[in-house]
């Protein structure tokens, strides 16, 4: 192929075909095949997106096509990271106040252009293929997943659905069942999965890419056909019955009350698809009426909290080696996620035993992470259990996740004092302890801080960056960079009792522990939290996060903070004393042998409940924020979410206290004191939040 422009993806080079570089979104060039090649390489960013702007130049590219009809048409990208993060979010709250109904009609327009040319379209598609970046894919007549490929509809998670033609073009293209789990869920499908479904017809390595496409053009590559599942869904009845049970098993994870979008998903796809146009029709009304929506707008704000959170995450952190001490659940998590994200990691141990079962956790936590049999060799090879220490005196950044005891990490951090390198940062993963009072036993004061992941770590993206009083600012900010280079959150904070999250979350489990304590049965309290909109009633995660823990926090907050505390309860210490710590050991407050238990009661739901588990973290939000722990309200709201799932659909505990009213949030909590103790009075800093 003559012409053609290269460039790299990592190791590789991505072929573009003979395109030339232009002032817009777009490149464009044919080969000497007579193939059409139309890059997509948004200005200034380094992630395309399907804005506007991008959808009115490739109108211009096909009208170009239409009139000059090419062999085959080609689309990919230019960007090394991927094809497409889907849509412009930042221009959805102007769609929703204007126009929303005509812009997608104009978006519509040119995929329908695409889909009726005269000629094999193609889409070739390298890393994530998301949203509006993948209806422009379905658009084409086929896919070629570049290995490492995904297909994802992450919409619902922004409490929409696809809206430019993924509600019927993916049901139209593969088992209508698993079109909807994919829209329903958002989960996404990676390479090997999107070749069984039938979204990708061909996966070939980089180098095969103009091979395969001219194998397409050439009629030589079959296109997907559905099966005979897909011809029963077309009968009503047929769907009917499935869209029931589709709302049954959605009703479990997401509430209609809370998250109307899958509802409206299913029911576009019960009423229409066996009609097409009506099917698209309706796919631009309902998600223009989805737009307006209180849980749209605030999960768009969830979504905004998140950038800001990787924009403090940005940076080089000068880490190339990073030693963990203590192979531990955490310290082997956060060793793993070390090594996947490109560090070298070494894992140290009093004992040989974690070290082994830390490599097959690392193996296991590979393999739910997707990561290809290479991909799973490279991360292994860079962690190395290292019993005697070696990798001390060669880490940039030791993490010390060793039991939560001063003496302990005293005794550490003596040791560490002469075998750490100049320089190098100690970052302390600890949920409870002052890191002021760790940092009097460290090396060094400016180059010590807390880094603290959360349970699984492999999962739950929040890190906390706690400066200590004597952290310099390039420490924190190395800190911050290292956990954006492994796929982590950083909400840089200052050192105080429970930190932010902790300081938040707690009163919300001992609260359960007292209403206990009262006769509440622990279904009827998780099944209010729930409802409410947790992800998890406190019950099951006090057992989730371990009964031992919780107390030891719980102690450690009665113990240095001002304000009063509740009680801890008898039944709290009886388990703990008993081994009963939760879901570790197989039994808690839940009998956890059979899985995570699902709450169901008959009880009538006493008076107060809800607020009195949900205020309690409103109000030591606010006061986490007159302290100057956090830096702001959105901060406070982004940490909440990221690191406990808080309530997403209501934006975050500060946003929902705001829509809620502080007035009526003030009233309510001074009532509760006065019923319940002054626990629940409310904090000093209400009166600057509004």
């Amino acid at each position: 192929m003559t012409g053609r422009v290269l460039e790299y993806l990592n190791d590789a080079m991505l072929e573009l075909g003979p395109v030339e570089k232009t002032d817009g979104n777009w490149r464009s060039g044919r080969d000497g095949d007579g193939i059409l090649w139309l890059v997509l390489d948004k200005t200034d960013s380094g992630m395309n997106t399907i804005s506007e702007d991008v959808i009115r130049e490739l109108d211009e590219l096909v009208s170009t096509a239409v009139a000059d009809l090419p062999k085959a048409l080609v689309i990919r990208s230019a960007k090394p990271k991927g094809f497409a993060a889907g849509a412009d979010i930042t221009s959805f709250d102007a769609m929703s106040d204007s126009g929303a109904v005509d812009l997608l009609k104009q978006g519509h327009a040119v995929l329908d252009r695409i889909e009726a040319l005269n000629c094999p379209t193609i889409c070739v598609v390298h890393g994530a293929a998301l949203g509006a970046g993948f209806e422009l894919a379905l658009a084409c007549d086929y896919r070629i997943a570049v290995d490492g490929a995904s297909f994802g509809f992450p919409e619902v998670q922004l409490g929409l659905h696809p809206g430019l033609g993924g509600t019927f073009r993916l049901p139209g293209l593969i088992d209508p069942t698993e079109a909807m789990t994919m829209m329903l869920t958002g989960k996404t499908a990676h390479t090997k999965r999107a070749k069984s479904l039938g979204i990708a017809d061909l996966v070939v390595e980089e180098r095969h890419v103009a091979a395969a496409v001219r194998a397409v053009a050439d009629g030589e590559v079959e296109q997907h056909k559905q099966g005979l599942k897909a011809q029963a869904l077309g009968f009503e009845q047929a769907r009917s019955f499935v869209a029931r049970e589709m709302r049954s098993q959605t009703q479990k994870k997401a509430p209609e009350r809370h998250y109307p979008a899958p509802y409206a998903l299913i029911d576009l796809w019960e009423e229409h698809a066996g009609d097409r146009d009506a099917m698209q029709r309706g796919e631009i009304e309902s998600f223009a009426k989805l737009l307006k929506t209180e849980t749209s707008k605030n999960l768009r704000r969830v979504f905004f909290l998140q950038q800001k959170l990787k924009d403090a995450a940005r940076g080089d952190d000068g880490i190339a080696h990073v030693h963990v001490i203590g192979a531990g659940a955490m310290g082997a998590e956060i060793a793993t996620m070390a090594a996947i994200n490109g560090k070298i990691v070494t894992l140290g141990d009093v004992q040989i035993e974690p070290l082994g079962r830390a490599v097959k956790q690392a193996v296991e936590i590979c393999d739910k992470k997707h990561l290809n049999r290479m991909e799973t060799r490279d991360a292994l090879d860079r962690l190395m259990p290292d019993p005697k220490g070696y990798g001390l005196a060669q880490a940039d950044l030791v993490i010390e996740a060793a039991p939560e005891t001063v003496e302990i990490k005293e005794k550490i951090y003596s040791d560490l004092k002469t075998r750490m390198k100049s320089g190098a940062i100690l970052a302390t993963n600890t949920s409870s302890l002052s890191v002021n009072e760790l940092a009097a036993h460290a090396p060094d004061t400016a180059c010590f801080a807390g880094l603290h992941f959360f349970n699984p770590v492999s999962q739950i993206d929040l890190v906390e960056v706690i400066e200590g009083d004597q952290t310099s600012k390039d420490t924190a900010q190395r800190l911050s960079a290292f956990c954006g280079k492994i796929g982590k959150l950083p909400a840089k904070v200052s050192d105080y009792p429970g930190f932010v999250v902790n300081r938040a979350l707690t009163p919300y489990l001992m609260e359960a522990m007292v209403l206990m304590e009262e006769g509440v049965p622990k279904e009827v309290i998780d099944l209010a939290a729930l409802r409410f909109g947790m992800p998890m009633g406190p019950v099951t995660l006090a057992d989730q996060v371990g009964l031992d823990i919780g107390l030891h926090v719980a102690e450690s907050l009665r113990q240095n903070l001002d304000k009063p505390m509740a009680e801890i309860s008898d039944t709290l210490r009886s388990k703990v004393e008993s081994g009963e710590l939760g879901k570790k050991t197989g039994r808690g407050f839940y009998d956890w042998w059979e899985g995570t238990p699902h709450p169901e009661s008959d009880h009538d739901e006493p008076a107060d409940l809800t607020d009195r588990l949900i205020l309690p973290m409103l109000d030591a939000c606010v006061e986490v924020l007159r302290k100057g722990v956090a830096q702001d309200a959105d901060q406070v709201d982004a940490a909440m979410i990221f690191a406990t799932g808080w309530a997403p659909f209501r934006g975050g505990p500060l946003h929902y206290a705001k829509a809620r009213g502080i007035e009526e949030i003030v009233s309510r909590l001074k009532e509760l004191e006065g019923k319940y103790g002054p626990r629940f009075a409310p904090d000093d800093g209400w009166s600057d939040l509004g």
